[in-house]
């Protein structure tokens, strides 16, 4: 048995990770699609590394497109067979790959007609909303804490990662020459005690275990709480400056998280008296699928919604849907939130709101999660003073703020603790995927620490053999 890396190697998007048994069969974790890569990103997207048509089986951890946004793609190519999900994550990846497939197929009529004003040849994109049609027909859910058996080989089983709804750790017993070992795969690892979701759960000992990192040298320490930051933006910039406040968020997890919180401070009578937008469609259904998976819920929001039908929902908030809608709001002279995907600015109409408010003081762009550091998002956050904005210079004269712990992704100390269900000496290699590098060599030694002697952060399209 071996394993190659084909992406999340050493940087925190593409996740694709492919196992090859002793007869030939071959396991693919999670199709993901790279994000912020900047000119890197469509070549890395275009080359998998690896021939579609040779997969046998596809695992998917997890809905964000940064791990399931190439499945239409591997699909398209010549993946014919099922691709086993909890049942959230079958919901959630059906509206994130259309939606994904929607944004490619209008960039692409855009980069068609500048080609073909400079003589350049026509662009395919990378699929189609057929393709992605297609694709989430081959979705196969599959239930948390019982383990399924695919064929001869192969069991799976999901545990909830405590990432976003329907998000998984994935562990796989897999048999060969009558020997049965356990691969485990952290998929993205959530954080315990998150406001909506449950913590991560315990899962059985593992030989090998290949895991995410993302802020493997960081802890998510809460200066202040993050409901009572996103209240204090919000009273200074739409109150004292009277301006807009404009939050890049995704639109699976950030997005409901925020609404939670919203609709928290409104119960209290904390939130002031300003209109509160969702520009995403996208943030539309995935919080109708959220609501449809209260068994994902922790026991805060289960006992919540004893008192309150939908913990996502105020008065004052409003949903854009139409393209034209979401300009009028340029035009809007009075203090609000806008809340829009994505989450790290590099698409969507986020873009549009930032290009239109950036350029005046008494607005605020607020970064509530992880971005790319090439991302527009993490430009922003690095302190740029000028960005360029389709095609367009803009001086960066609006606040930038950051709320951090808003993250998703765990940190060091909640990854070990989902480590201390394993025995250290039973773990014959873990793999640290999922994280920049020199994260990644800070964590590298922090689970030394903890027992772990054998640890590899591999790098893209490296080929490792588990004997």
């Amino acid at each position: 048995m071996k394993i190659t890396f084909h992406g999340a190697a050493r940087t925190v998007t593409g996740s694709k990770h492919l196992i090859t048994l002793k007869n030939g069969k071959k396991i693919l974790l999670d199709c993901g699609m790279y994000q912020g890569m900047g000119r890197e990103t469509v070549p890395l997207n275009h080359d998998f590394g690896f021939d579609p048509q040779e997969v046998d089986v596809m695992i998917l951890s997890h809905a964000h497109i940064d791990h399931s946004g190439l499945v239409p793609r591997l699909c398209k190519l010549g993946y014919k067979g099922d691709i086993y999900c909890t049942p959230a994550s079958r919901d959630l990846s059906e509206i994130l790959l259309l939606d994904s497939a929607e944004i490619q197929e209008d960039d692409i009529k855009f980069v068609n007609k500048k080609n073909a004003r400079e003589g350049k040849p026509y662009i395919q994109p990378l699929y189609t909303l057929e393709d992605a049609k297609r694709a989430v027909e081959q979705l196969t859910p599959v239930p948390y804490g019982k383990w399924h058996r695919i064929d001869e080989d192969l069991e799976v089983l999901f545990t909830d990662a405590g990432h976003i709804i329907g998000s998984a750790c994935v562990h796989l017993r897999i048999t060969e020459s009558g020997v049965t070992r356990q691969v485990t795969f952290s998929g993205d690892i959530g954080r315990y005690g998150d406001p909506i979701l449950k913590s991560p759960e315990v899962f059985p000992q593992a030989d090998y275990i290949i895991m995410e990192s993302t802020y493997g040298s960081t802890l998510h320490a809460d200066v202040e709480p993050t409901d009572e930051a996103l209240l204090k933006f919000i009273h200074e910039t739409c109150v004292v400056k009277k301006g807009k406040l404009i939050i890049p968020a995704f639109s699976v997890g950030r997005t409901q998280e925020l609404l939670y919180a919203l609709n928290r401070a409104q119960l209290a009578g904390k939130l002031p008296r300003v209109d509160l937008f969702v520009d995403s469609p996208l943030s539309l259904e995935a919080t109708q699928v959220t609501r449809m998976h209260p068994e994902c819920f922790n026991r805060k929001v289960a006992k919540m919604l004893e008192v309150d039908d939908d913990p996502f929902s105020f008065p004052g908030l409003r949903y854009i849907k139409t393209v034209e809608e979401s300009k009028m709001l340029n035009f809007r002279k009075e203090p609000c939130v806008i809340i829009s995907a994505s989450g790290m600015a590099e698409a969507g109409r986020v873009k549009h709101h930032i290009a239109n408010n950036i350029g005046e003081w008494k607005n605020t762009v607020l970064i509530v999660g992880y971005c790319e550091p090439q991302s527009l998002g993490g430009r922003l956050m690095r302190g740029a003073t000028e960005v360029s904005i389709y095609g367009e210079r803009h001086e960066v004269k609006a606040e930038v703020g950051v709320i951090r712990s808003m993250s998703a992704h765990g940190d060091y100390e909640d990854m070990s603790q989902w480590l201390a269900c394993q025995n250290p000496r039973g773990v014959k290699k873990l793999f640290l995927v999922h994280g920049e590098y020199e994260v990644q060599t800070v964590f590298k030694d922090w689970l030394h620490k903890k027992g772990f002697d054998d640890i590899e952060i591999p790098e893209r399209h490296e080929e490792i053999g588990l004997g």
